[in-house]
């Protein structure tokens, strides 16, 4: 209740926007609810939330002392707004929440009106690597949003990369999102030191009040997944995340970003660009990234920044994605710590930008170099490193050369796939090493969808 008040009334410098609309056919409303329908305070023995029931998450719901929490196909889990709702999936604990195509499992606000940021979120935290440290203790860090308590249920990481947290698929989180301190927000869909024995696949968050998605650390991979009018970065990897991530789409509100500045990608090794191992590295194949501009005259809201901001010493490989719409598409940030040109750098780079297309961004590319280490790179290198010969990258003035059939529509209408013969049916290639092995799926086309396809449409909501 304590945690409850505080964090409540603690301020912070979030834009809250009125007015988005629920997704889940008015089953919000802020009912009692019975017993047997609430999750709150500890979970610590194995239960079963049952298809076709709606639940309530009041104040801060712990699954603790490897319990397993199963969410079946088609369950609704409300987030109650005036406790500010949270789930917390603590290390060794699980949630397998299986959901399907036609009865996706889906995480919303309890309110008949949602807003962005009516209740907390869903963090999972698990034992895998990460380069945090906490309260002196290397390998170990506390999760943003504080949900951390005197028993260490915030804390994550540890030494097992191939660590379960359970199942995450066909699910839907909507409205989540706190903003409890500037820069430690709990974001839709947190991870933290997740590993590789856990699956994600066909997850959208939409409207969340912070990072659709933040992964601290960890190894998980991921397939499918959609970040929908969220508010500040889309895809946000840091403290050594190594994990791997096929088929992926980010579509933005023109009007509504973070005063902190809101990237489709943002990623860091750690806050202070450190050379500390594991090194943030993970992979991104197949994503496409919708910025705020359908064409390069919108302007939209100012706080718009770049499709991808890679920074403080990163090693974030991206291939055969699709960025488009954005005032920036590519800003490569040595500015900070280590420099993270260098990673790009070399005979055996750690980091690779290949087969990927920029459109109708107005700034293409951008560099800020190394205040403190300079490398002698400048703007001209890394431009002549995204256009290598072998690179497979493209630069195409306007987004519509990328022949996207409705990316920018602003209801059920968008269509991220791309058009027959257009640049993005094409160009795709998996021959980096960063590609090969069993994960990931060899596609002709680059982008998150092919010319026709459906993954990402009926379990989803673009409204």
């Amino acid at each position: 209740m304590i945690l409850a008040a505080s964090m409540a009334t603690i301020g912070c410098r979030k834009i809250e926007v009125d007015g988005d609309k629920g997704s889940d056919g008015g089953n919000g409303g802020g009912n009692p609810e019975p017993d047997n329908l609430v999750l709150s305070g500890k979970i610590n023995a194995d239960r079963t939330l049952e298809s076709g029931k709606t639940y309530l998450l009041k104040g801060v719901a712990y699954v603790v002392d490897g319990a397993k929490l199963t969410i079946q196909e088609g369950a609704i889990i409300h987030g109650e707004k005036s406790s500010r709702g949270t789930l917390v999936v603590t290390r060794g604990a699980q949630i397998i929440a299986n959901g399907t195509a036609e009865k996706p499992i889906v995480f919303t606000s309890d309110q008949a009106s949602p807003v962005r940021g009516d209740w907390g979120g869903v963090v999972i935290l698990g034992r895998a690597k990460t380069n945090a440290s906490f309260n002196g203790t290397a390998g170990v860090g506390e999760i943003e949003g504080g949900v951390n308590n005197a028993e260490g249920l915030g804390l994550y990481g540890g030494a097992d990369d191939n660590d379960n947290s359970g199942v995450l698929k066909f699910v839907r989180i909507e409205y989540a999102g706190y903003a409890f301190l500037p820069d430690k927000e709990l974001n839709g869909l947190t991870f933290g030191a997740v590993g590789k024995g856990t699956v994600v696949d066909h997850v959208q968050v939409s409207y969340a009040n912070d990072d659709s998605y933040e992964w601290f650390g960890g190894s998980v991979d991921c397939t499918h997944l959609i970040a929908y009018k969220g508010l500040d970065d889309d895809f946000d990897t840091d403290n050594g995340f190594s994990g791997r991530i096929q088929f992926a789409i980010s579509f933005r509100d023109s009007a509504i970003a973070d005063i902190s500045g809101s990237n489709g990608f943002e990623s860091d090794n750690d806050a202070n660009g450190s050379s500390l191992l594991p090194q943030t590295s993970p992979v991104f194949s197949n994503v496409t990234l919708v910025g705020p501009r359908a064409t390069l005259e919108n302007v939209g809201n100012s706080n718009f920044k770049r499709g991808m901001h890679i920074r403080r010493n990163s090693a974030l490989s991206i291939f055969n994605s699709v960025v488009i719409g954005w005032p920036t598409g590519w800003l490569l940030d040595a500015s900070t710590g280590t420099p993270t040109d260098q990673n790009l750098a070399g005979g055996t780079p750690k980091a690779f930008v290949s087969n990927t297309i920029l459109a109708g961004n107005n700034s293409q590319i951008s560099y800020a170099p190394s205040t403190t280490t300079p490398t002698g790179w400048t703007i001209t290198d890394v431009t002549n490193y995204f256009t290598r010969a072998g690179g497979g990258n493209q630069l195409l003035t306007n987004a519509a050369d990328a022949g996207l059939t409705a990316p920018f529509k602003y209801d059920a209408s968008v269509d991220f796939n791309p058009a027959a013969g257009s640049a993005a049916s094409s160009g795709a290639d998996f021959s980096n090493s960063k590609l090969t092995g069993t994960f990931f799926t060899v596609t002709t086309y680059v982008g998150a969808a092919s010319v026709g396809d459906s993954w990402w449409k009926g379990w989803t909501s673009f409204q």
